[in-house]
């Protein structure tokens, strides 16, 4: 009996091992292109449509792996594009012999090539086709005066940084200009990671004078906190979570105007920030009433602009700043 309860014991043991490690793996596994990504990924994205006959309806849907989602219905369309911020539906769905099925309060529904159908409770029925938005600022041209910080040729401009594999920056990467005030315009793309959750889930983050920290992550279709993607960490939510699904292309434009300091060092004036994520205004003449936690300084004067590396492939394209 004890051998045997032994034998058990170390069978559970290896069992438990083995399967905690392949969960860890699964966790970190990042795909960077859409033909890698695999069948779920071709599930996952934003679809826009109508319920009833004319009521306009939008729904990201999330891939949480192993053919598993989660959708989110946004009445009026979807955010940024329609939402009024408030009456949203939050379904679970699974693939299973090749039909993908969702369910949940108000609404059942089905996934069929880039159709999104289903009825509600009262057997009114929604149909949404999917969808593929671009931000408004996707490819905007440097002006003149303004000075190239990446453009795909060289890392010139960095004091650190590299060209990744597929012609795209990587992370970490710091400018060795230092700036005051200025207008930035930047374009990321976040690794598909199905099988991560929150913090762990194409991480980064763009520390404006090295210092504050604009939210880079993963965010498609989640509440959008302060710490979720445009979120100000511990200083402001993103007044909409404009996040994309994961290998899009998405954009930042910031104004930013550096705190100001007396002759006595003392600070008289609060830095501020507008910021527009995908286009879209997520933080309108922000006061920044602190330098927030991760950058390379503290003290919210003249910095760099600095890329922040958290494990994750994220990736930077057409990075430009225009002095004022």
């Amino acid at each position: 009996m004890k051998t045997a309860s032994l034998f058990s014991l170390t069978t559970i043991f290896i069992s438990l091992f083995f399967t905690t490690a392949s969960n860890a793996q699964h966790r970190k596994t990042a795909f960077l292109t859409a033909k890698e990504a695999g069948a779920d990924f071709a599930i996952q994205g934003e679809y826009i449509g109508v319920f009833g006959p004319k009521k306009k309806l939008g729904a990201q849907v999330i891939s949480l792996g192993k053919g598993k989602f989660r959708a989110v219905i946004y009445d009026g369309g979807l955010p940024g594009a329609g939402w009024n911020g408030k009456k949203k539906t939050i379904l679970n769905g699974e693939t299973k012999d090749g039909s993908t099925k969702f369910s949940g309060k108000r609404f059942t529904a089905s996934i069929v090539g880039e159709r999104f159908f289903g009825t509600d409770d009262d057997n009114v029925g929604f149909e949404m086709s999917k969808t593929h938005r671009k931000s408004k600022t996707q490819g905007a041209k440097p002006p003149k005066g303004a000075v190239v910080l990446f453009d795909g040729k060289n890392t010139d401009s960095l004091s650190e940084g590299k060209i990744e594999a597929d012609g795209f920056l990587g992370v970490p990467a710091r400018t060795k200009l230092k700036m005051k005030d200025f207008t930035l315009h930047l374009e990321f793309r976040t690794p598909f990671m199905p099988f991560s959750r929150g913090q762990g889930r194409g991480n980064s983050g763009m520390y404006l004078l090295d210092q504050y920290e604009c939210q880079i992550l993963d965010s498609f279709g989640l509440e959008g906190e302060d710490n979720e993607c445009g979120g100000i960490y511990k200083i402001a939510k993103p007044k909409v979570n404009m996040c994309l699904p994961p290998l899009s292309w998405q954009t930042y434009d910031v104004e930013f105007r550096a705190a100001r300091f007396g002759a006595d060092g003392k600070k008289t004036e609060n830095a501020t920030a507008t910021i527009k994520h995908n286009g879209v205004v997520i933080h309108d003449k922000l006061k920044l009433p602190h330098a927030t936690p991760g950058g390379g300084q503290q003290d919210e004067k003249p910095g760099s602009l600095f890329l922040q590396n958290h494990g994750n492939p994220v990736r930077f394209r057409n990075i430009w700043v225009l002095v004022n």
